[in-house]
């Protein structure tokens, strides 16, 4: 009987593709393995648990992020190379089913998004600010798109796709004798993409604002 191969590429990659199907939750190493038609111990010889599988997954979705080239390397400015980094995250973000909740916390398998912060970093010095306050500004911004991401996803799964028990009208129903927080249901729940752009401005002024001075 033929013995099927595989390597940590495929399962990877099959791994990213099954997420959009089942979600973090669902995606087993089970479920990876009747989809690479092999049992599930063959996995075992790549990655140790799911744990590990899942920083090879974000690994991935990083390499895949900037197979181009480092996002916003060339924008001219700080300011717009903050802005541009961060959208191409969200962007890659939200192409996977949970995607925030793979790439959060996960520890690269690699030594890839060093190059980034090496770019990042490097722009952010020839600005004139100091090093402290160019790191904790990268660590700001990662960490804004980040919390946006995961709290979008937790409403929208997959883009304009409305997850269970959001329903803004309903919401504002229930919440009728808190007329304020009823009508913040419509800015809470809708227009993530105007809110994410607007919310990322507010985080790059105030880091021109707090650090830019410092340098």
């Amino acid at each position: 009987m033929a013995t099927t191969k595989i390597d940590r590429a495929q399962v990877a990659d099959t791994a990213l593709r099954l997420l959009n199907e089942l979600g973090l939750d669902g995606l087993t190493l089970r479920a990876i393995a009747k989809e690479l038609d092999v049992k599930a111990p063959a996995l075992y010889w790549h990655f140790k648990n799911k744990q590990d599988l899942v920083d090879e997954m974000a690994t991935v979705m990083y390499r895949r992020m900037t197979a181009d080239g480092v996002p916003g390397a060339d924008s001219g400015s700080w300011q717009e190379g903050v802005r541009a980094f961060n959208r191409a995250l969200r962007a890659m973000l939200l192409s996977y089913r949970d995607g925030a909740k793979v790439y959060g916390g996960a520890r690269f398998t690699g030594t890839d998004h060093a190059e980034s912060m090496e770019v990042y970093l490097g722009v952010m010095l020839e600005a004139g600010f100091a090093f402290r306050d160019a790191v904790r500004a990268a660590m700001t911004t990662y960490h804004y798109t980040m919390g946006f991401v995961e709290e979008e996803q937790g409403t929208d799964p997959r883009p304009g796709e409305r997850g269970p028990g959001i329903d803004v009208a309903e919401r504002a129903e229930l919440l009728a004798a808190y007329p304020l927080a009823a009508a913040a249901g419509a800015e809470m729940f809708e227009g993530f993409d105007e809110r994410f752009e607007e919310g990322l401005g507010v985080v790059v002024a105030g880091i021109e604002a707090v650090y830019s001075s410092r340098g």
